[in-house]
């Protein structure tokens, strides 16, 4: 099983970017997300982080997420359907004759409208920071982070974090594994599902908690709470980094001179 959130060697130019660009072009391309709702500018965001990828060879990581961002964009659509009512009404969730002669749950123009702009708001973002990671080796990045003057502290926290998700991925999948090789059978369909998360859950928290003590440990006696300076090498910057955060850069003067629309 392939790892997800995993740095790829590879020779690409996003590889051969300054860590602190990405960085710069990833806080702008967070930042745009938020403060604007225009839909086509949103898409725009996406359709070049994807381009940007296909480039690179690292569609692939991002496809890999196209499951959970589905959902995660159906559930946010259905949730502004049912809390938001402003615009013309296109038709109903429950239509008309199931349950009542009028219809249940209107589905307005605004809701899809505001459900769009979110779905597209988390595709830009997740996809923009799976590439910062799957192309920027964690010892870059935190040289980069550090220069930017964030505390050791916060940046090995957020670097370790990182590498978590790999590992806990991968002992997930073993203990589900073990499990079914064990006879356990949680059953079909939602419920199945459901029930089969428990008993993966409970040794993957304790494990994890387990492994957080020992790499505590591991800090404590190299000495790591002694140490006065890191330190610091220098980050090399070329045209790609350039280009990369002048897109930003004139992507964030259109969205401020069309007054965040």
């Amino acid at each position: 099983m392939k790892e997800i959130m995993q740095y790829i060697n590879r020779d690409s130019f996003l590889h051969r970017m300054n860590p602190l660009s990405k960085i710069a072009a990833v806080t702008g391309i967070i930042t745009l997300g938020v403060f604007t709702t225009n839909p086509e500018v949103l898409a725009f965001m996406v359709l070049g982080i994807f381009l940007a990828s296909l480039v690179a060879g690292l569609q692939q990581e991002l496809l890999k997420q196209l499951k959970l961002l589905v959902f995660l964009s159906v559930t946010l659509v259905l949730l502004t359907v049912f809390t938001l009512k402003s615009g013309e009404t296109v038709g109903y969730l429950i239509p008309a004759g199931i349950l009542t002669a009028g219809g249940l749950v209107p589905v307005t123009t605004g809701a899809l409208d505001f459900g769009t702009v979110l779905s597209l708001r988390f595709f830009a973002m997740l996809f923009a920071f799976q590439l910062l990671v799957v192309t920027t080796k964690p010892s870059d990045l935190m040289k980069a982070l550090m220069a930017i003057h964030i505390p050791v502290d916060y940046v090995l926290m957020f670097v370790i974090a990182l590498r978590f998700i790999p590992s806990l991925q991968i002992e997930g999948q073993r203990i589900h594994e073990a499990q079914l090789a064990r006879g356990y059978n949680p059953g079909k369909g939602l419920r199945g599902k459901i029930m089969s998360v428990k008993p993966i859950l409970v040794p993957l928290v304790a494990n994890s908690l387990g492994r957080t003590q020992v790499l505590g440990l591991t800090m404590d006696m190299r000495g790591y709470r002694s140490r006065q300076s890191v330190e610091k090498n220098k980050l090399s910057w070329n045209k790609t980094d350039v280009a990369a955060l002048g897109g930003v850069v004139v992507m964030g003067l259109g969205v401020v001179l069309g007054g965040f629309m």
